[in-house]
């Protein structure tokens, strides 16, 4: 039986960052479930280490202002990949992406892919991954002068082709008028 992923997928997120509820968030997904935030490591695997970190440390703890905006997505047969800008005001601590970093009042935009893995009609695991660098610059705790790191800049390229590339390339502009 064919199952309509992205409806799955949809409410699963509703849940998440609209709702916020748990219960209803943990009952789209199999028995013994796992999430991994690449970047931070953070999640949980199985139902109730899941749903301790749901409770806690995810839902219901994002900023109120925090909000997916889809760029792409790719659907399998079981899978979905989903590329979109997360964003937020850093009004709160955020565990799960800032663990330990105490609300700085900034703002947020970075892109993030969640690979999905579906069995049936339940999610049975999300990868999760952004670009931690970028959100530490944005953030203020690291300072990108000298190193090839960017802030929200990587968001807004992502959903507008038009802005610059190569910055971060000290030696691009020696390539101008080679032969090509």
């Amino acid at each position: 039986m064919l199952h309509d992923l992205v409806a799955l997928w949809e409410a699963h997120c509703r849940y998440e960052f609209e709702t916020r509820d748990v219960d209803a968030t943990m009952a789209t997904m199999v028995p013994a479930p796992y999430v991994n935030h690449v970047p931070t490591m953070t999640g949980g695997v199985g139902h109730d280490q899941l749903k301790r970190f749901y409770k806690y440390h995810f839902i219901g703890e994002n900023p109120p202002d925090t909000a997916l905006t889809p760029v792409s997505r790719t659907v399998g047969a079981d899978q979905i990949v989903d590329e979109m800008i997360f964003s937020f005001t850093h009004t709160s601590e955020v565990d799960w992406m800032l663990p330990g970093v105490a609300p700085t009042g900034r703002k947020v935009e970075v892109p993030l892919v969640a690979i999905v893995k579906f069995v049936g009609d339940k999610l049975a695991h999300e990868h999760i991954y952004w670009d931690q660098a970028s959100v530490l610059v944005q953030v203020g705790l690291l300072d990108p002068k000298g190193l090839p790191v960017a802030g929200a800049e990587t968001a807004h390229k992502v959903v507008d082709k038009t802005q610059p590339s190569n910055d971060l390339m000290r030696r691009w502009p020696a390539s101008a008028g080679k032969p090509i």
